[in-house]
């Protein structure tokens, strides 16, 4: 047993026990709510490392219960919802949530999801990060010692694949072409076809990222290039 408990709120009882079973079987304590009002005394009586919210609640919806949530405490708080669209993802984002998952969901994600923010809370979200290392989000790269590192464990990459993404991390924002990661990276101005650094990009995201397909660090923009970003978590 790791001794962090995690409340689950959804009106939906099943949903809220198959969550629960997924979570102990990690090891996790498991609170139950089923509405927001409940879940703000859960959170209020008890010492909750993380919540995971549904949007959608009668009373009292997830948005809300988010909001009043964040007036008193600081834990990292994933939203549930059967809605997809960007626009909700935002709301709940901007409204202080750390992270948001869509239903139906793999078991397997919303775990890492799970200990991806909880890992951050408890490991990394006080410490002072030490000269030569790059961190964005939960994305920390040691230039000293070429290493990376998410949430705290540690991931193999290529030398080229490191390069790159080191080139983007210290660019954070900023757009590099095909061509403008091969020069800076290979040191050549021979133009190579986009496909070369793709196949790149596609092993980094594989190795950085919980969810590839959605990508939360390295990013593409279509039809300019690619970039290194991440939304801001809030403390």
């Amino acid at each position: 047993m790791n001794n962090l408990t995690v409340l689950v709120v959804d009106d939906d009882k099943e949903i809220v026990d198959s969550i629960a079973i997924f979570l102990k079987g990690e090891g996790y304590n498991v609170q139950k709510a089923y509405n927001g009002l409940e879940a703000i005394d859960k959170v209020m009586e008890k010492e909750i490392h993380l919540m995971l919210l549904d949007v959608m609640m009668p009373d009292l919806n997830g948005i809300d219960t988010l909001m009043k949530v964040r007036e008193r405490k600081n834990i990292p708080i994933i939203m549930i919802s059967a809605k997809s669209e960007d626009n909700d993802k935002i709301l709940g984002l901007t409204a202080g949530a750390d992270d948001y998952i869509t239903k139906p969901f793999n078991p397997s994600e919303l775990i890492a999801r799970v200990k991806s923010a909880v890992r951050r809370y408890t490991v990394l979200g006080s410490m002072e990060k030490p000269k030569g290392v790059i961190a964005i989000g939960g994305l920390e790269i040691d230039t000293e010692s070429k290493s990376v590192k998410v949430d705290g464990e540690n991931v193999k990459l290529t030398k080229s694949e490191y390069k790159i993404l080191e080139l983007l991390a210290r660019n954070r924002g900023k757009v590099f072409s095909a061509e403008d990661i091969y020069k800076n990276v290979w040191n050549e101005d021979t133009v190579v076809g986009d496909n070369t650094i793709a196949v790149h990009v596609r092993h980094i995201r594989e190795k950085i990222e919980i969810n590839p397909k959605e990508p939360k660090y390295l990013k593409v923009v279509w039809g300019i290039g690619y970039k290194v970003d991440c939304r801001e978590v809030r403390k």
